[in-house]
């Protein structure tokens, strides 16, 4: 059983789960857990890990359009090095100032395999949901798509400062918050651009017009061998981290304006069509979201 498939076995005991962070009066939390063999390939620094694990909870917490406050993480490992503990916290803490928000510690733990889990705090009155696209809304991607792909890739090589700068993400929780009030439907795409799509496309009971070009990190062309491999690295590999949203089309040119960082309109929001018999047997319908006319497949990053 994968995380989606046991995900789906408790939904009905965890009714108020379904977003990418729970908000409980106003307060925002998360949690994630990311281990070395899974996680982190042989290159990554400390530094970046605990940039990383840390920014993967602060991406939760843009999704919902909130403000970051605080993140905590437990850090587990074999043994405790000097170096490697220091510079995991100054990766951690540094994320953390980057979107105003600090580090305020958290638990050590001795463990098989370098394992990091984390928590991240935020507030918000108006959480933005998976739920609310309507037709007609334009859905939309903050930053480029891949990076995290591009950056295994140069994993690979032993190009590793260079991977390490890819792996890491800036958490758009500024990017969130000017989408508040104004986007019906968001989520952050750690588990790939093509499976958000049909996660907020389920959530809102609609379908999905995606044209291309798709805004693909230029990292990606640099490892990229095929139009197809660059699509794989672009749409399904997933952990990018990039905000997907839906936005109406009166306010979209606002949003651009307002939002920090490049806002990419990538298609658009449609009444979804009739359900087929296999898709009432429980079946996602294969033409809930479709990319330049075709089907695009439901598939990403899976744990």
């Amino acid at each position: 059983m994968d995380e989606r498939t046991a995900l789906g076995l408790l939904a009905d005991r965890l009714p108020s789960a379904g977003d990418d962070a729970a908000v409980v009066d106003g307060q925002v939390v998360t949690t994630d857990m990311l281990h070395d063999r899974t996680d982190f390939p042989d290159g990554t620094t400390r530094y970046t890990a605990g940039w990383r694990a840390v920014g993967a909870s602060l991406s939760d917490v843009a999704a919902m359009g909130a403000a970051a406050t605080a993140a905590v993480a437990v850090y587990a490992a074999p043994s405790f090095d000097e170096a490697e503990l220091v510079d995991f916290v100054d990766g951690a803490a540094d994320v953390c100032e980057s979107v105003d928000a600090e580090y305020v510690g958290g638990d050590l733990d001795d463990h098989v395999e370098f394992t990091v889990a984390t928590t991240a705090l935020g507030r918000t009155d108006d959480p933005v949901l998976r739920s609310g696209a309507q037709p007609g809304d334009a859905v939309c991607v903050t930053g480029t798509l891949g990076r995290s792909a591009a950056a295994l890739r140069l994993f690979e090589r032993g190009e590793t400062e260079r991977a390490n700068d890819l792996f890491r993400f800036s958490p758009r929780i500024a990017a969130g918050r000017a989408l508040v009030g104004r986007a019906t439907a968001m989520m952050d795409s750690s588990d790939g651009l093509a499976r958000s799509l049909h996660q907020l496309a389920e959530a809102s009971d609609c379908g999905m017009a995606v044209e291309s070009p798709l805004p693909i990190d230029e990292a990606v062309d640099a490892v990229a061998q095929s139009g197809d491999e660059r699509l794989e690295l672009g749409a399904f590999f997933g952990e990018d981290f990039e905000l997907v949203c839906t936005v109406p089309e009166d306010e979209l040119a606002a949003v651009r304006e307002d939002a920090p960082v490049d806002l990419t309109r990538i298609g658009t929001v449609v009444e979804r069509e009739a359900r087929s018999a296999s898709d009432r047997s429980g079946e996602a319908a294969e033409n809930r979201v479709t990319l330049d006319g075709e089907a695009l497949p439901d598939r990403g990053y899976t744990h």
